[in-house]
């Protein structure tokens, strides 16, 4: 795992050592994603500079050190990642005549892309990654990212300069630097607490789309467009054309191979190696798999709160005794979390709002004082069906549609008369007397059906259930929002597909990749740990989409087959439990030991000067949440989140 940065600099009228320095300055900003070296390449009669920080994992020797050159000197690569099959891949370049000076999966990869080009190779690169690849002869310099977007790319011209980098911190420190808010991206932000791809913050740059790549050439290089390489659409029509037919127990024993394949690849590093572990199911899976197939104890690792709503490391432990790993967990108090927060705009590097990156920076610094690699159980949701939506969905869409919807209005305005802490009391004393009512967060979700309730069809519903602002239009003055994937999803998606696998399909393409992912590596990198997630090996995700429905929602329970699958290692009953996700109690700290710095950044006259809000509107909630008698933690935190960057970023 590592850094990258750099520029092609089309007027070229800089020195070797002035290229140098603006460079290094540019991999200096991202160093802690890259503490062990840094190096920098340049091709000065192009203008041209790729930069890259280094924290080694195969190959620790200089052999495998970049910006790496290909073995004719054709290409310059700097790269992010892991090429999980590179010995493959190795095996049948030696075979056809190459020799490699080192063992690193970089030099693997130059190879490929001389012997099969660069489209070529990349469908054969199994991993996560991106990388800028300057070619010499064709002059052009490509960016690549892998296929669902584990590993981060920015791009953007200014003025004549193209600039890249894993962070948007790499392209601030070029003295060309010229970054504007995008007003109509924090709209984006507002209504999903992120911004997604390709988007950015700030006007002009971009981030490069899962599964793309983009070519520059010295022949109008600032039309150049994205190209998909692969792409989620085409792996899913390909699941509906070529379903698996095999029986439930064929199933099972297939899916069980094929993770424990590629999570016997993901293992393969020459540093201390552990997992995540937070004892529910995909965790739980990742963990059981490595630890059949090690002869030592695995080191897993979790985290605890004292507050029992948001606690799961009493499970985690039970798992990890039965598993016989070696494990550590630490229980955080508010004190730890809140400490962690006047940190997040510059760990998160653009306004982030997923409150669960508190514990998961936390879990990550700890991890790392063990391990320089972690392996997650992230995506297990997105492409088995986990999220109570995917089953829930389709119930309240078939017990709510036949309702007039002037009369559904009226018992969503109902149901949110109710505070969700009164929700919250109400349903633990009916939980007493009927076991199974799922008493986790009741109040929030409650509320979330009485918005669910207004909806005229069911992709209207999802975006009710993912959107935090629901007008963020109205919310954010000057601007219009932007159309995406969730606000307008594909003709073919309602033809094709049922719609527990519509709303998968739209997590994978939005919520995964520019939420998720970013969460986990933004929090990761921040403390040199390389996370690796094993159910996004392209395999992985081609399997599920073949599956049909009824192996993944069954019994009104989600992710059917992965349960099967873990039953094999652990007993059902340390796991069969309402999923709690991994949050921290936002709304009282709002009310208590944040408020404090939420009134500072919600002043009346600073939102009025800053001029990026509708002020009335962001007053009457934070009001609303003070008085206990709405719970807005979620809508004001992406404010919130927002004005902290603000602040930290104007300095």
């Amino acid at each position: 795992m590592c850094g990258i940065a750099g520029y092609w600099d089309l007027s070229n009228q800089l020195s070797q050592t002035q290229s140098q320095g603006i460079v290094t300055a540019m991999t200096d900003a991202i160093v802690k994603r890259g503490p062990d070296s840094s190096g920098v390449w340049l091709d000065g009669s192009a203008g041209v500079a790729l930069g890259h920080r280094r924290l080694a994992i195969l190959d620790l020797s200089p052999g495998g050190a970049q910006p790496m050159l290909s073995a004719d000197s054709r290409y310059a690569i700097v790269f992010n990642g892991e090429i999980y099959n590179f010995g493959v891949l190795r095996a049948r370049l030696l075979d056809r005549g190459y020799q490699f000076r080192g063992h690193s999966d970089t030099e693997v990869m130059l190879a490929a892309i001389s012997e099969w080009g660069l489209t070529g190779a990349l469908q054969e690169f199994i991993g996560m990654f991106a990388f800028a690849l300057w070619d010499t002869q064709t002059q052009q310099l490509h960016l690549c990212r892998d296929r669902l977007g584990e590993k981060p790319l920015y791009y953007g011209w200014v003025g004549d300069t193209l600039l890249f980098g894993s962070e948007l911190k790499a392209l601030l420190a070029h003295p060309k630097w010229d970054g504007k808010i995008d007003r109509s991206a924090l709209t984006l932000f507002v209504r999903y607490g992120y911004v997604p791809a390709p988007y950015s913050i700030y006007q002009g740059i971009k981030k490069l789309t899962p599964g793309t790549s983009i070519s520059f050439g010295v022949e109008q290089p600032q039309t150049a467009i994205p190209v998909a390489y692969w792409d989620l659409h085409t792996a899913v029509q390909t699941g509906i054309k070529q379903p698996f037919t095999g029986t439930d127990g064929e199933a099972i024993e297939h899916l069980d191979r094929l993770l424990r394949e590629t999570i016997a690849e993901q293992m393969i590093a020459d540093v201390p190696l552990g997992a995540f572990l937070s004892g529910g199911i995909d965790s739980s899976t990742i963990v059981a798999l490595m630890q059949a197939q090690s002869s030592r104890p695995i080191k897993t690792f979790s985290i605890g709160f004292t507050e029992a709503q948001y606690n799961e490391a009493e499970y985690a432990k039970a798992v990890a005794a039965h598993l016989g790993t070696e494990h550590t967990e630490l229980y955080v108090t508010a004190k730890d979390a809140l400490e962690v927060i006047p940190q997040l705009p510059h760990l998160y590097d653009e306004p982030f709002a997923d409150s669960s990156q508190i514990p998961t920076y936390l879990l990550s610094k700890m991890t790392r004082e063990h391990v320089t690699v972690s392996l997650s159980g992230d995506a297990g949701d997105e492409l088995f069906g986990g999220y109570s939506r995917y089953f829930v969905g389709i119930d309240v869409w078939d017990k709510i549609s036949w309702i007039p919807l002037e009369m559904r209005k009226v018992y969503a305005k109902l149901l949110v008369s109710v505070k969700p802490e009164t929700w919250d009391g109400i349903v633990q004393n009916v939980s007493k007397f009927v076991p199974r009512v799922d008493n986790i967060q009741a109040g929030r979700k409650i509320h979330k059906v009485a918005g669910v309730l207004k909806s005229e069809q069911p992709l209207e519903l999802y975006r009710e259930l993912v959107s935090t602002w629901k007008n963020p239009g109205e919310i954010v003055l000057n601007t219009t929002e932007p159309e995406t994937i969730v606000t307008h999803p594909p003709d073919w998606l309602k033809r094709d597909l049922e719609f527990p696998h519509q709303m998968m399909y739209l997590d994978s393409m939005s919520y995964l990749p520019d939420d998720i992912l970013v969460k986990v590596d933004r929090a990761a990198m921040a403390v040199s740990l390389e996370s690796r997630v094993p159910f996004l090996d392209r395999r992985v995700i081609e399997f599920a989409w073949q599956l049909p429905l009824s192996m993944k929602l069954r019994n009104k329970q989600g992710k059917w087959l992965l349960r099967q699958v873990l039953d094999k290692y652990v007993p059902s009953h340390l796991i069969d439990r309402p999923k709690m996700g991994f949050g921290v109690p936002i709304d009282s700290w709002l009310r208590h030991e944040l408020r404090d710095w939420a009134e500072s950044l919600l002043d009346e006259q600073r939102l009025a000067r800053e001029g990026f809000f509708n002020v009335a509107a962001v007053r009457e909630q934070w009001a609303e949440h003070l008085s206990g008698k709405f719970n807005r933690c979620y809508s004001l935190w992406n404010i919130l989140m927002f004005q902290a960057w603000l602040e930290d970023h104007s300095h």
